[in-house]
């Protein structure tokens, strides 16, 4: 079944969902206290982490890929003073490219969802409260 090509915010918005799932999946054999998996969990769901995940894996990415992230990154932004736009614009390009994969190459979706777990050391970055 061929997938309808959606606007980019809604890749982000799925985009968002699988990484806070694919990171959860991670975190919760981490811990049985639960504010510290909350904890944990909101360390690598933030913008700062997914924008320091995705210059990693950009060197990964096919040219489709990177083609996409550009895209990505014209989408306008949050005017909330507390954001930093730049790192939210990076990180919504992370969510786009995995919105966008896992609609249309679940296979492409599951490498680069493999290359992150390589580059992720859960238990290196850990906060101790």
């Amino acid at each position: 079944m061929e997938t309808q090509e959606l606007n980019i915010k809604n890749y982000a918005h799925l985009g968002d969902a699988l990484w806070e799932l694919f990171i959860r999946e991670k975190t919760v054999f981490l811990t049985q206290n639960l504010t510290k998996l909350h904890k944990y969990t909101v360390h690598f769901v933030n913008a700062k982490f997914q924008t320091e995940i995705l210059e990693k894996l950009t060197e990964f990415l096919t040219e489709d890929e990177i083609t996409l992230i550009k895209r990505a990154r014209n989408i306008p932004t949050s005017s909330a003073r507390k954001i930093d736009r730049k790192l939210h614009t990076s990180a919504t390009c992370l969510e786009v490219l995995l919105g966008y994969e896992y609609l249309h190459n679940k296979e492409e979706y599951r490498r680069i969802i493999a290359k992150c777990e390589e580059l992720i050391d859960f238990k290196e970055v850990l906060p101790e409260n």
